[in-house]
């Protein structure tokens, strides 16, 4: 049984069983919603090989675009910790926000008055309906970790953030740490 239920503001870490799914295998999700009906989150820590830039030729900004999930890929999201400069921002926890006004936004970032620490943008999201999540959660293929950087995880780099959420649940996740992410290389 779990013993934490999932909420608004928390992560996701993939557990390391689920090697083979592509968009989940060492993904990092911060669950922007979370309710009877379902949530909703984005993976933090999967860069795909484009910057804003590429995707909206008008922003001056080179900020990495990461693979937010599987759903509707070809949407762009975006969330922040600058709400008093966003309008119609939604709260995900303490700090982080989702959304808003996107040419506002958009102002401010060629403005150089939002940087890569104060928002990061995806292309898709990941989404469970009403039971899906607690049931992946029951299968264990997911930990539910508490965000401890706050804010700050919107600057946090991508790089080896799995393997710090899996190293801070110590125990038997230790070897798994240092394991390729492809077993076969083993």
């Amino acid at each position: 049984m779990i013993s934490v239920r999932p909420k608004k503001g928390h992560l996701l870490v993939a557990e390391p069983s689920i090697t083979g799914d592509l968009s989940f295998n060492r993904s990092v999700v911060l669950l922007a919603d979370h309710n009877e009906d379902g949530s909703v989150g984005f993976i933090l820590n999967k860069p795909l090989g484009y910057t804003l830039h590429d995707l909206i030729p008008e922003i001056d900004a080179t900020f990495k675009i990461y693979n937010g999930g599987p759903i509707e890929q070809d949407n762009l999201y975006f969330i922040h910790n600058v709400p008093q400069l966003i309008p119609e921002s939604i709260e995900i926890a303490e700090g982080i926000y989702w959304g808003g006004d996107f040419e506002h936004a958009k102002n401010l970032i060629n403005q150089g008055k939002i940087g890569r620490t104060n928002v990061r943008f995806f292309l898709g999201y990941s989404g469970w309906d009403a039971e899906q999540l607690q049931n992946e959660l029951e299968s264990n293929s997911w930990i539910i970790s508490e965000n401890g950087l706050r804010n700050k995880i919107i600057g946090k780099s991508a790089t080896d953030f799995w393997k710090e959420k899996i190293i801070e649940q110590g125990g038997e996740y230790l070897i798994w740490s240092n394991a390729p992410e492809n077993p076969i290389y083993n």
